[in-house]
C-alpha cells in the first residue's frame, strides 16, 4: 500500500429524508443516472435478453407462466419508473421509498403477492476505495426485479450460467435466481476480505522492516473498511436466516436448501472480519511498541553520552573558573585559590584524567550491558 492511504478515504453521503416528510415519498436525486432496463426471459431451453425503453405493460410481459423473468433496472432518474411499478405490479409506496432511499440495511419483507429484499453490494475501485451500493429485490411467482442506483455489475458469472443453461438456475424459478444473486454478493465479500488480508500481510512486512508514518494511515483505512463490511455482514446474515424461516410460497424449499449454504458463508465472513480486526489492532499495538522501543533506545544513547560528559563537564567547569593563585598586581599569594593554575603540564594532565574517566565509564556501561 502506498503512502497516500490517508487520501483514499472516500466519504459517501446518506440521503436522509427531511423530518416530517410524508411516508412513501419516492426520492429522485437530480444527479441520479438514467434508467437502463434489461429483461431476461428464461426457461429450460431458452435464455433471451433485450433492452426495454420503459416498464409500460410490464405486467403483460411477465404474465407468461412458461418462463421465468429477471428484470434488471439500473438508474433511478425517472419518477415514471416507480409510478409504473406501483400501478402495474401494485408495489407498496413504502417499498418504493426504501428502494430510492438507498441507505437501507439488508432485510426481507413479505407481502401477499411479492417479497421485497435488500442486499448491500460491495465493490473495490481501482484505488481500493470501498463502494457500498444497495441492491433491491422484488420477487414474484415467476419474476425477479432487481434495482440499483449505478451501472456497476458483479453478476457476470450468473449471466454466464444462464447462457450455459447448466445446473438448476434455469429451471428452479425466480427465487433461485434471487438466491444466486445474493450468493455472488456474499462471495464478493470473500474477495474483498482476501485483498485486505494481503494488504495486512504487506503492512506486517513493512512493520518488521522499516515502519513509517504512512503505516498508521493504511491500517486505519483497513480498520474503517472492516467496520463497514461488518455493518453489512451482520444484517445480511439475519436476512438469510429470515429467508430460511420464511413461510412464503414464493420461496421454494429447494431455494432454502441453497440459502442455508449462503448463510454459512455469511457466518464465515463475520469470523474473518473479526480476525482481520484483531490482526489490525495487534499490528497497531506492535507499531506503537516498536516506536516506543526505538525512542527508548534513543534516550538510552543520549543518557550514556550525558553520563560520560557530566564528570568531564564538572572538571572543565572547575578549572574554567580561573581563580588565580597570585595577585597579578601585587604578586601576593592568595590562599585557597587554584594551586594547579600555574602547574607545569597542567592542561595535559587534566586532559589525560578526563580521557581516563571517560574510558572507565565506557567500560562500566559495557559491562552493565548498556551497549547491547
Amino acid at each position: 500500500m502506498d503512502k497516500k492511504g490517508k487520501s483514499r478515504k472516500k466519504r459517501q453521503g446518506i440521503k436522509l429524508p427531511k423530518a416530517g416528510s410524508s411516508p412513501g415519498l419516492v426520492y429522485i436525486d437530480e444527479n441520479s443516472l438514467k434508467p437502463v432496463i434489461t429483461l431476461h426471459k428464461i426457461n429450460e431451453s431458452t435464455f433471451e435478453t433485450r433492452e426495454l425503453d420503459s416498464l409500460s405493460n410490464i405486467s403483460q410481459l411477465l404474465s407468461d407462466k412458461n418462463f421465468t423473468f429477471w428484470v434488471e433496472i439500473k438508474g433511478y432518474n425517472s419518477a415514471e419508473l416507480f409510478e409504473t411499478l406501483n400501478r402495474e405490479l401494485n408495489i407498496n409506496r413504502l417499498i418504493l421509498e426504501d428502494i430510492t432511499r438507498s441507505y437501507q440495511r439488508p432485510k426481507i419483507e413479505e407481502y401477499d403477492d411479492y417479497v421485497f429484499a435488500v442486499s448491500r453490494m460491495l465493490l473495490l475501485d481501482e484505488e481500493k476505495n470501498l463502494e457500498n451500493e444497495q441492491l433491491s429485490f422484488i420477487l414474484t411467482d415467476n419474476a425477479l426485479i432487481t434495482l440499483q442506483e449505478r451501472y456497476s455489475d458483479c453478476f457476470g458469472p450468473i449471466k454466464q450460467r444462464l447462457k450455459a443453461g447448466k445446473g438448476n438456475i434455469r429451471i428452479a424459478g425466480s427465487s433461485y435466481i434471487m438466491y444466486a444473486l445474493m450468493d455472488i454478493i456474499v462471495d464478493t465479500y470473500f474477495e474483498i476480505l482476501g485483498v485486505w488480508s494481503e494488504d495486512l500481510d504487506l503492512i506486517e512486512d513493512r512493520l518488521f522492516d522499516k515502519p513509517d508514518r504512512s503505516f498508521m494511515f493504511d491500517i486505519q483505512l483497513i480498520k474503517r473498511n472492516l467496520i463497514n463490511i461488518r455493518r453489512v455482514a451482520w444484517p445480511e446474515r439475519d436476512k438469510l436466516n429470515d429467508i430460511l424461516r420464511s413461510h412464503s410460497p414464493l420461496i421454494t424449499d429447494q431455494t432454502k436448501l441453497y440459502i442455508r449454504d449462503a448463510y454459512d458463508h455469511c457466518i464465515q465472513i463475520i469470523d474473518i472480519v473479526e480476525s482481520l480486526k484483531e490482526i489490525s489492532a495487534s499490528n497497531i499495538d506492535m507499531y506503537l511498541s516498536i516506536v516506543s522501543n526505538r525512542m527508548n533506545e534513543i534516550m538510552k544513547v543520549l543518557t550514556i553520552i550525558s553520563s560520560i560528559f557530566i564528570p568531564l563537564t564538572f572538571i572543565a567547569g572547575i578549572y574554567g573558573m580561573n581563580f588565580a593563585k597570585e595577585d597579578p598586581v601585587t604578586h601576593q599569594l592568595m590562599p585557597y585559590n587554584m594551586p594547579e593554575l600555574y602547574a607545569s603540564h597542567g592542561y595535559l594532565y587534566t586532559m589525560i584524567i578526563m580521557v581516563v574517566i571517560a574510558i572507565l565509564q565506557v567500560i562500566y556501561f559495557w559491562r552493565k550491558g548498556w551497549f547491547k
